[in-house]
């Protein structure tokens, strides 16, 4: 297929959009209408041009936003939409393509995700009324951990919670997983075992070999894992009950709390935001030193446990907004894990651009090496659903 593919990440409130071409010496299109339903929507983006545009469009919703992203594609008609899904259960472990039965199962399986995939079942009516010809393809995050062996994925509960009822690992960001591993065998010339870290607002790591994840750090949500911006990560599970008994919170306090007020933000009594946090460390601030060193120790952590899951480690992956911007968090995180063999190169680590892939290890024979990798989710989900639809009968 040579037509662009729409991707659309579709919040409660907002609509993400990349207009991706099928080769790169095309312009990509992408932009973000953020607070509908507020009565001030805008709508956000970057023409083919690179100018950026900001459009006020008042009180719309999705279908209404939709058009307005549609009359900013400057002509360039698209030839499928692909979804991102937060979730899909164990039904899905690839890209599918959207029909009414797939629609009814993405909304089955809302328990497991209420904030995203009501959501995501709102953009793909909203495009599927817009385009009903377009063959709309649905990609979901859960789908590259579905390889996860059962002692990754299974909880040590009762097997009636896991067969009845589906509580079990699912792990996340596996667009972002599956881009930074393929890119990384590419780029080293070999199909290995990496260990990948997402780190961002939201972070997780995981453990790929060959392609597949064997394991990673989120779990049946994404709260499962690493200290992230707001969210706490691991916990004693026994938190909650103390919490309920002695400070009288319902579950629903709990869960905002372990959820939007913890992590970074949690922490430091500051900010979420890694580059804000850095800033303040630079000034001896101790609640961004603190949090920063327990951010850097939990993710050193976690990837030193999911080296158990690779046959081979060739070596780790860094991404996201923290993970490609951070060279404070990568040296620390780096600087935990000696027993690994890595040898990162100070000058290399300090010296990456944004956007860049850059090889930050001293290049030594037989060791694990070190990529920052930018991640390409819009890419990827473009890249599989025309993968899906070449293989679909039209």
């Amino acid at each position: 297929m040579n037509d662009p593919v729409l991707v659309i990440n579709c919040g409660s409130s907002s609509i993400k959009y990349a207009l991706v071409p099928a080769t790169a010496d095309q312009p990509r299109l992408t932009g973000l209408v953020e607070r509908l339903g507020s009565g001030d929507a805008l709508l956000k983006g970057v023409d083919s041009h690179g100018d950026a545009f900001t459009i006020g469009l008042g009180d719309v919703g999705h279908v209404q936003a939709l058009r307005a992203i549609l009359e900013r594609l400057e002509g360039r008609r698209p030839g499928a939409v692909g979804h991102r899904i937060v979730h899909g259960g164990e039904r899905f472990t690839r890209a599918t393509l959207i029909d009414d039965d797939v629609v009814a199962a993405i909304e089955q399986t809302s328990a497991l995700a209420p904030l995203h995939n009501p959501a995501n079942l709102q953009g793909i009516a909203a495009t599927r009324s817009l385009f009903p010809a377009l063959p709309q393809v649905a990609v979901f995050d859960t789908a590259f951990h579905q390889s996860l062996p059962p002692r990754a994925y299974r909880y040590a509960l009762p097997e009636s919670l896991y067969r009845d009822h589906g509580i079990r690992r699912y792990g996340f960001h596996g667009t972002s997983h599956a881009f930074v591993s393929a890119r990384a065998d590419a780029l080293s010339g070999l199909s290995g075992g990496w260990l990948t870290a997402h780190l961002g607002n939201g972070c997780s790591t995981a453990a790929v070999w060959e392609g597949q994840s064997l394991d990673t750090s989120m779990g049946l949500t994404p709260l499962e894992g690493l200290v992230m911006g707001t969210r706490s990560g691991d916990v004693d599970p026994g938190l909650h009950a103390h919490l309920a008994r002695q400070l009288g919170w319902s579950l629903e306090r709990i869960d905002e709390v372990l959820n939007r007020e913890s992590g970074l933000l949690g922490l430091s009594g500051l900010t979420n935001d890694m580059r804000e946090l850095e800033a303040a460390a630079d000034r001896e601030n101790a609640g961004a030193m603190l949090a920063i060193e327990v951010f850097c120790y939990r993710i050193a952590k976690s990837l030193a446990a999911l080296s158990c899951a690779l046959p081979r480690l060739d070596g780790i992956v860094f991404t996201g907004g923290i993970g490609e911007n951070s060279p404070r968090v990568r040296e620390q995180v780096i600087a935990l894990l000696p027993h690994f063999g890595l040898d990162l190169e100070p000058e290399a680590n300090l010296a990456t651009i944004r956007g860049r892939e850059a090889r930050i290890d001293v290049q030594t024979p037989n060791r694990p090496v070190l990529w920052v990798i930018p991640t390409d989710e819009e890419g990827r989900i473009a890249d599989e659903t025309r993968q899906l639809l070449g293989e679909t009968p039209r």
